[in-house]
């Protein structure tokens, strides 16, 4: 409660001592199975500075997918020489951006990025290392919004139809690229640690098979990230420690076969890193019993700060904040949002207390894909964010203003009002 009178709600409570440790354990498990590899976190699950800076602190490079991204890496800290710049689409200026910041690989996508990064290349005078996305084919069981490795994807070439093997060549007779690795990713929310062993089979083949017709040999290997994680706090995560093993059996196993010396093998860790790192708080608000069918319990959030139930279908519990609810009768209610969508619903039958408007609910597991996705839908103001640190609540992020979500418009007419929260006045600023 005192973290929701302090800062409002909704509200992100990060606690720095589980992102510290998850950073840990990742990197130490793949360091025990395979003693040359890099940590580099995803930096789309979700990029705060200030959470950054931490996980800079546990030797983590960052994956990146766009200028801003760049940026906002730079400003924490992250040394640019350990950041790796994905996406299906990088535009020239982006490009430029992150060759002048000095980002150390690129992960070339597709023919134009090719053509767009010899240019910059010759623009800047410098060498540009890059890995090849492949797309090998292998077809995870995951939900399709979420598959990048399928036949059907945006993403990578497809080494089945001669398409990697061209890209290579090209960037292997390329004066101002330099070919030094392979990266392929098949996909979030991976259960099966098999699924990256067939993968890196497929990536190291591919590497063969170019090291016999050009003479590159691989320096480094990419098998992505997308460790499974229970949205649930269930606890039923991926094993780490399988997924580190399996990976290390592929490689070496590649090596031995192909005659390859032992690569640096990048993972790119997101969700699990920072996913159990956070809880939300909500408040209770308006309920509606339709009996017979459910009952609605609305809170002062949702799908604008928390899209991932409507979008993927995400289960997440949610418990009580306020109150001890012990020995209370629990029946089911599903938790909904305020915004104008009848897809806006957090959870489905929740079992809680009988609940009262100003209770609070927290809701685990959403460090992930929450605050990166959050829009201001509805023009709602996106919420604060909070790192706890040694039993002390740190703001990291302002809840922001109503003048904050027309910032960038321009209107050559604004009316001068001058409004704050729960009060309209005329007022001498203009918007």
């Amino acid at each position: 409660m005192t973290l929701a009178r302090e800062f409002g709600t909704p509200l992100y409570v990060f606690d720095e001592e589980t992102l510290r440790s998850r950073a840990r354990s990742i990197r130490d498990a793949f360091l025990r199975a395979y003693d040359r590899t890099r940590i580099v976190y995803a930096g789309k699950a979700y990029l705060s500075p200030a959470l950054m800076r931490i996980l800079v602190e546990e030797r983590c490079g960052l994956d990146v997918v766009s200028g801003g991204e760049i940026y906002a890496g730079l400003v924490a800290g992250v040394p640019p020489s350990d950041m790796i710049f994905h996406g299906n689409n990088k535009s020239r200026a982006e490009l430029q951006e992150a060759v002048a910041a000095g980002v150390g690989l690129v992960a070339v996508d597709n023919d134009l990025e090719i053509t767009l990064l010899e240019a910059v290349s010759r623009e800047s005078d410098r060498e540009i290392e890059v890995v090849l996305r492949l797309n090998p084919g292998v077809d995870p069981h995951t939900h399709h919004k979420m598959r990048t490795g399928a036949v059907d994807s945006k993403f990578g070439f497809p080494i089945w139809d001669g398409q990697a093997a061209s890209a290579a060549a090209r960037v292997c007779e390329s004066e101002s690229l330099r070919l030094v690795g392979y990266h392929a990713h098949v996909g979030s929310q991976i259960f099966d640690p098999l699924l990256v062993e067939q993968t890196i089979d497929e990536i190291m083949a591919f590497a063969g098979e170019v090291r016999d017709r050009l003479g590159a040999t691989p320096e480094v290997i990419i098998p992505g990230g997308g460790f499974g994680v229970a949205d649930d706090a269930s606890g039923g995560d991926v094993s780490i420690d399988e997924w580190a093993n399996a990976t290390a059996r592929a490689i070496e196993r590649g090596c031995l076969r192909y005659g390859f010396h032992s690569p640096v093998l990048v993972v790119e860790p997101g969700r699990a890193i920072i996913a159990p790192a956070a809880v939300t708080l909500y408040e209770v608000g308006a309920r509606k019993t339709i009996a017979g069918v459910r009952t609605y319990i609305s809170v002062d959030g949702g799908m604008a700060d928390n899209i991932r139930p409507a979008l993927y279908g995400a289960q997440y519990t949610v418990a009580l904040a306020n109150r001890d609810p012990e020995g209370e009768q629990l029946l089911p209610v599903t938790i909904a949002g305020k915004y104008c969508e009848s897809g806006d619903i957090l959870i489905q039958d929740a079992m809680l207390p009988a609940l009262d408007a100003g209770d609070l609910l927290a809701v685990p597991m959403t460090g992930a894909y929450c605050l990166a996705m959050a829009s201001n839908y509805n023009l709602t103001p996106r919420p604060a964010v909070v790192l706890v640190h040694e039993g002390r609540a740190i703001l990291i992020r302002q809840r922001e203003s109503y003048q904050d979500l027309l910032r960038g418009d321009i209107c050559t007419e604004a009316a001068d009002i001058s409004m704050d929260p729960g009060s309209l006045s005329a007022g001498k600023r203009s918007l």
